[in-house]
């Protein structure tokens, strides 16, 4: 259990996600959407080097828990839950791909 006191399920982060998940390939089987992809990673910063080419600050990522298209249009969503969509980290992280992709970070169920 994690601080947010979700429980791992598999190689799921939580029960919620791994349900999400099932429920999408229901979805893809069924021809709704197309091209599901799971734990997909965005740079929001890239790496930063000092003038010799040593890293001086690691690289930003953020990583969706599922990519799909739905209607021609690519879908970014994330399960979470209302306590995670709170942590502060994701709040900037959902920003960035917003500014930096022009990405609005899809979150829970809603297809």
């Amino acid at each position: 259990m994690n601080k947010y006191r979700n429980i791992k399920d598999g190689d799921f982060d939580s029960k919620k996600e791994k349900a999400r998940y099932a429920d999408l390939l229901l979805l893809e089987r069924g021809g709704v959407i197309t091209g599901l992809k799971r734990q997909v990673p965005f740079t929001l910063i890239p790496r930063q080097d000092d003038e010799n080419g040593k890293m001086i600050e690691r690289p930003v990522a953020y990583i969706a828990d599922f990519v799909y298209n739905l209607n021609g249009e690519q879908i970014v969503e994330d399960t979470k839950s209302p306590a995670t969509r709170k942590d502060k980290a994701y709040v900037i992280k959902r920003k960035l791909m917003l500014f930096i992709h022009g990405i609005r970070i899809r979150e829970g169920d809603l297809i």
